[in-house]
């Protein structure tokens, strides 16, 4: 594989972490934002180390294949994170996390097989294998569980429904086509961030810390470092031996845990203790990532990741 590689969504937290890492490893990379003029999506990747040699920014649109035409041309490898992250209630979301979700997928798998991409690592979600209550309660989950759609549109998690269908599309296109795609399927993404914004897991985590309640039932499985994650990505690009789902965790873990660590590593914060089993049917499991730790990946203990996490968002006066 050639050293040139296009990162969609690369100003983002794990998306940053993507590009620093590849960078580091020499390679060139395409890195793709909504707006070059906003210095909060650029700066912080054209700061990088070897970013002024080997980076390049390119303005691109989900639902604009010719702009990802444009991003992906001259690149061996596509690791394509963009996806609108919306937890909570939304308005509109087929505009605003299906369509990007789905169609984005699909254009991003389209242009990457016409532009002679080798591979395509696609970003999924721990939200593409939960929900699943009729999985069974002795089994750990794992990359062969499924979100359950059903249970999804009657309690209108759009989340999980955007990520499971994008994935399933992504899956079909490789079988249709015989394209090589492999998916990450990332847990709750907290750590140091690089980005001046907050993603959406780092604002649950600030949540706990100024007293939250909220057990995220449907939403939490387990939590990864950004840096874990976004290393997995790379690994999983480099080594032609990945294939399929690969989920990303530190450890399932139920919310009540990483609640847990908070209280016990920052006393003086007024976090709230929640009921022991937050996530029903959830079964914990050590090295749930058997997968990824094959690869190399070498997973953050839980409490080193809070410390970067809240010490991250200390640092960037978010507490």
């Amino acid at each position: 594989m050639s050293k040139v590689v296009c990162v969609t969504g690369a100003s983002g937290a794990i998306g940053s972490w993507v590009v620093l890492l590849l960078l580091q490893r020499g390679y060139t990379v395409h890195a793709t934002i909504q707006d070059l003029k906003d210095e909060k999506e650029t700066k912080h990747l054209e700061e990088m180390e070897g970013a002024k040699s080997n980076l390049r920014l390119f303005e691109m649109d989900l639902l604009d294949i010719e702009s990802i035409f444009e991003a992906i041309k001259g690149c061996s490898g596509v690791i394509h994170l963009a996806c609108p992250n919306i937890i909570g209630e939304v308005e509109d979301p087929e505009k605003q996390i299906l369509e990007p979700a789905i169609k984005g997928t699909v254009n991003v798998l389209k242009a990457a097989k016409e532009g002679g991409v080798e591979r395509v690592v696609c970003t999924s979600s721990i939200s593409a294998i939960i929900p699943s209550p009729k999985w069974p309660a002795d089994k750990i989950k794992g990359e062969e569980c499924w979100a359950d759609l059903e249970y999804c549109k009657e309690k209108g998690l759009y989340y999980p429904i955007a990520k499971t269908l994008a994935e399933k599309a992504g899956w079909d296109f490789a079988k249709e086509t015989g394209f090589d795609v492999v998916m990450i399927n990332p847990g709750t993404a907290l750590g140091l961030l690089i980005p001046p914004r907050i993603n959406s897991s780092m604002a649950a985590l600030l949540t706990v810390l100024k007293g939250g309640k909220e057990t995220y039932e449907d939403f939490f499985m387990g939590m990864a470092h950004f840096k874990d994650i976004a290393m997995a990505h790379i690994l999983v690009l480099e080594n032609k031996v990945a294939s399929g789902r690969h989920l990303c965790v530190e450890a399932i873990r139920h919310f009540s845990d990483l609640v847990d660590i908070v209280a016990d590593l920052y006393p003086e914060y007024n976090v709230v203790k929640l009921p022991k089993d937050t996530q029903p049917g959830l079964l914990r499991a050590k090295d749930a990532s058997k997968k990824l730790i094959d690869l190399g990946v070498e997973f953050t203990p839980a409490e080193q990741i809070i410390k970067d996490a809240v010490e991250s968002l200390k640092g960037k006066g978010f507490v």
